[in-house]
């Protein structure tokens, strides 16, 4: 199977920070709810608070179980409108890691 990683980066205005750490966390209350397989996900917060960092990885071709969550699209339907800088997505391919991103 197909291992897809991702990263996405982007800048929240200083006022909408949390509210977006907040929205990031709901979708992290709805993945331990529904425990989807085939997929590992992080998001991180730079030291600016402002910042912030997601990494993505799936398995197999078109297979993002993230967006099926509602907790998901509704971060998504409103992530452009706290943005300063806008999500830049970025297909990553693995040269090496060490326990990053397996089991």
């Amino acid at each position: 199977m197909t291992r897809q990683v991702a990263m996405v980066r982007y800048k929240v205005h200083a006022d909408r920070a949390a509210e977006n750490e907040t929205a990031i966390r709901r979708v992290f209350e709805q993945l331990a709810r529904e425990q989807p397989s085939g997929l590992r996900y992080g998001a991180f917060k730079g030291s600016d608070g402002q910042t912030f960092i997601h990494f993505v990885v799936t398995e197999g071709q078109d297979n993002n179980p993230l967006n099926k969550l509602d907790a998901f699209q509704a971060f998504t339907a409103g992530v452009r409108s706290r943005c300063e800088e806008m999500p830049v997505r970025v297909e990553l391919t693995e040269v090496g890691s060490f326990h990053l991103i397996d089991a």
